[in-house]
């Protein structure tokens, strides 16, 4: 077969200067834009809004031409609109360790909502402390922005107090809305219902009170409502049924909201995270609620005075979920061999419930990614079941203790894999009654040196896990996960519209 010719050098030569002049258009068109010159208004809005921030020291002189030029601010983006820079994004805080931080005594300069092609701003644990003159979130200025912003976001400032302005509620074009960890209060605005575009909303460890605005059920492009660590109060509004968008809602912590859960919620096809820990709902676990909660991974219910019991709840229909928290909500009935349809589920809590019967061993052992399971504190009764394998593989995230009329085979003695907290079971030939799933429980005498004895007792045996170590922590584990599946969904929806 033929082969190529060696190139000539003058093919070579062609080349090389191809290539320089390449080169040579994308440096000056570099150099063009970085000494493309700044709207003078425009810089001078700038450096008075961040010395608001920052403090009068600040002056931005060692900048080189301007703030978007070859020495750019940390935390300030540029983009060029006719030939002139204009400031598209301003976050003031200890992001980086360059970043703009903020004075002793912070304050909003009006010269902020001059800035006429911003886009985002955002404050990170600018205002620390409160003082004896509160500062809030300027109540005028934010018409002058209508057009241009999108993401309006105050995260950990404590001395930032107030209400949460109403003049927000004209930002129409806000896509993202974050008020997380300061010191806001009074009541949840409704008029938040006029930012239509809105993907997510998150107010959450302020201290707002009063009840969730049925009119938030409008915003029917939320993909993450998160108004937990609050003081919210009343019951959950229907209209939260018709966010069918949503991929997570997190209402957690907020002590006094109360009822039912809502029938609506079942609208919630999207739906990957639930969480309503914390809480004073009522009612049971409704199968109507959650059967239509077809892409799941993650319910999250403990510490409410729920009450009923699982049997009725359809588990075919959640086969995403991973994570199961049912801890402390007044649980009665048996733990159904329906559990065994999760096949995703890696978590399942059952604590400090009133569960009775035997545990459905065969069938939580067959769901091949579990490695959590927390039982402790119910009423069950039997042989605990599970193979060897099953408790080498959990160890200490398998807790079954306080469960008075439980036991394990007295094989797993010798092989050292028997759960804590937990009794051997007596053989018939000891004399004792033999353990079946339709008998309660021989403990022998060793049950009384751990200090726990009664079949009503809810304490723990002191070689028990704490819950506060426990099974919490493997939850805020997998709770961190989730929400790192929520904000991908979130990216990956933001980047197919644009």
């Amino acid at each position: 077969m033929d082969s190529f010719p060696p190139p000539s050098k003058v093919m070579l030569s062609g080349f090389m200067v191809w290539v320089l002049l390449s080169a040579w258009d994308v440096a000056v068109g570099q150099l063009h834009a970085d000494s493309s010159p700044m709207d003078e208004a425009e810089r001078d809005a700038l450096f008075s809004a961040i010395r608001g921030f920052v403090g009068d020291g600040w002056n931005g002189s060692d900048l080189y031409p301007d703030p978007c030029g070859w020495t750019p601010i940390q935390g300030v983006s540029c983009d060029l609109y006719n030939g002139l820079w204009y400031i598209t994004a301003l976050t003031v805080g200890p992001v980086h360790d360059n970043s703009l931080v903020c004075s002793e005594n912070p304050v909003f300069a009006p010269q902020l909502f001059e800035l006429a092609r911003l886009k985002s701003l955002s404050l990170y644990s600018c205002f620390v402390q409160q003082k004896a003159d509160p500062v809030s979130i300027p109540l005028r200025g934010w018409e002058r922005i209508v057009d241009t912003i999108e993401s309006l976001e105050f995260r950990s400032n404590p001395g930032l107090v107030g209400q949460l302005p109403s003049g927000i509620s004209l930002l129409q074009r806000l896509d993202s809305l974050v008020v997380l960890d300061n010191g806001l209060n009074g009541d949840l605005p409704s008029s938040l219902t006029n930012l239509t575009r809105l993907r997510r909303l998150v107010l959450s460890w302020n201290s707002f009170t009063g009840s969730i605005p049925s009119e938030y059920g409008r915003l029917t492009e939320l993909l993450i409502l998160d108004l937990s660590g609050n003081s919210l109060s009343g019951p959950l509004p229907p209209s939260l049924g018709n966010l069918t968008s949503l991929l997570k809602l997190d209402l957690s912590n907020n002590r006094r909201l109360s009822g039912h859960l809502p029938e609506q919620l079942n609208n919630l096809r999207n739906l990957t995270l639930l969480d309503l820990r914390d809480n004073n709902l009522t009612g049971g676990l409704p199968r109507t609620t959650f059967e239509g909660m077809v892409s799941l991974k993650g319910m999250l219910l403990s510490n409410n005075p729920l009450g009923g019991g699982l049997e009725d709840i359809a588990w075919e229909n959640l086969k995403r979920l991973e994570i199961l928290d049912l801890d402390n909500l007044r649980l009665t009935g048996t733990i159904p061999k329906s559990i065994s349809c999760l096949e995703s589920l890696r978590y399942l809590g059952l604590g400090n419930n009133n569960l009775t019967g035997t545990l459905p061993a065969d069938e939580i052992s067959s769901l091949s990614g579990i490695n959590t399971v927390h039982v402790n504190g119910n009423d069950l009764i039997g042989e605990l079941k599970f193979p060897e394998w099953f408790y080498r593989k959990l160890g200490a995230r398998f807790s079954a203790w306080n469960n008075p009329n439980l036991c394990y085979p007295t094989e797993l003695t010798s092989k050292g894999v028997q759960p804590n907290g937990v009794s051997p079971c007596r053989s018939p030939d000891s004399g004792e009654e033999e353990i079946n799933g339709n008998s309660k429980a021989r403990l022998d005498d060793r049950d009384g040196e751990v200090g726990w004895s009664s079949s009503n007792s809810r304490s723990k045996p002191d070689d028990a896990p704490s819950s506060s170590s426990g099974s919490l922590s493997y939850l805020g584990y997998y709770t961190r996960e989730l929400e790192v599946v929520v904000m991908l969904g979130l990216a990956l929806v933001v980047l197919w519209e644009w």
